[in-house]
């Protein structure tokens, strides 16, 4: 077990949300399920990019909100394209700049490298150019940021 684990609190549906998740990330894994008294899963331990999560069965008192996402650095426009298209299936939610919600309410950003190195360039205009492209977008668009970075 990692020293630090996220720990999800889902009304019902832990054991249907890890399958989600392990069915998109590639690199992941279901390491456990621990059946409860009614034959429904009370808590689950699934790994997503060597990151493990535990997900708990814990009735409707707590909602997932904002205040915690979970972001992911994809490598291309293809990655951020792929991720976008299947966490909000069935029912989630596109948000601005990159963030959305899935169909369970958690929130996730979807983040190209590129970026963060246009938004850490030393040269302010070009910088800040990126970043008022990023504020127009929903899924982030690596080539509308490339163009807007460029000034062109």
């Amino acid at each position: 077990m990692q020293k630090i684990t996220p720990f999800l609190w889902f009304d019902t549906q832990a054991e249907e949300a890890m399958n989600f998740y392990t069915s998109i990330f590639k690199n992941s894994k279901v390491l456990g399920v621990t059946p409860g008294p009614n034959g429904r899963a009370i808590s689950v331990n699934f790994e997503l990019e060597g990151q493990e999560f535990i997900g708990l069965n814990a009735g409707p008192q707590f909602k997932f909100n904002e205040s915690i996402s979970f972001l992911v650095d994809c490598k291309t426009q293809a990655e951020v394209d792929e991720l976008w298209e299947k966490l909000t299936a069935d029912g989630g939610e596109e948000g601005r700049c990159g963030w959305l919600k899935d169909k369970y309410g958690l929130s996730w950003q979807i983040i190209p490298t590129a970026l963060n190195e246009m938004l850490s360039d030393p040269d302010p205009e070009k910088a800040g150019r990126a970043m008022q492209a990023m504020l127009q977008m929903n899924k982030i668009d690596t080539e509308g940021l490339q163009r807007a970075y460029n000034g062109q």
